[in-house]
């Protein structure tokens, strides 16, 4: 079992949630849905036989979404990075993920859900050519990248080389 597992509060959508993400990555599935009883029904309000939380796991990594309720919101402060090795991933996950979601929050390769969760898709060579020791090849690289929403990689390659 894996020892951490991010758990997402939704107020009532965690099942439609985990069916969306699990539909955009590979090797993915959702596990067990739990759904609430009459136990604690003064506490949690929700109707006896409504999802609770669902586990899923998205290319292999578990995750696990609660409907909790609307006390709390999802913002940028929690992402998660989708690490891409080609233009045609970059392109897939950014178009799936970002289908209804905020167009607004879009800047960097991040991007915002039709769920409010934010997410990275990024490149996997973007780290590489922003950590390169020639800081003129690193810094042509970062001022490409804050021009993107989406990330282009040939674009940040042209930026790389000069």
């Amino acid at each position: 079992m894996q020892r951490i597992t991010p758990c997402l509060w939704f107020d009532d959508q965690a099942e439609e949630a985990a069916g969306f993400y699990t539909a955009i990555f590979r090797n993915s599935r959702i596990v067990n849905v739990a759904r609430y009883g009459e136990a604690g029904h003064e506490i949690h309000g929700k109707t006896a036989g409504t999802v609770m939380a669902v586990a899923f796991e998205l290319d292999g990594q578990a995750f696990s979404a609660l409907n909790g309720g609307p006390q709390f919101k999802f913002n940028e402060a929690i992402s998660f990075q989708v690490h891409c090795a080609t233009q045609e991933d970059v392109d897939y996950y950014w178009e799936k993920l970002s289908e209804g979601g905020d167009k607004q929050a879009q800047q960097c390769g991040w991007l915002k859900d039709k769920y409010g969760v934010s997410w990275q898709v990024i490149p996997g060579i973007l780290f590489e050519m922003l950590n390169d020791p020639d800081s003129a090849k690193s810094q042509r690289t970062m001022a490409a990248m804050l021009q993107m929403k989406k990330l282009d990689i040939g674009e940040l390659e042209r930026a790389f080389a000069g």
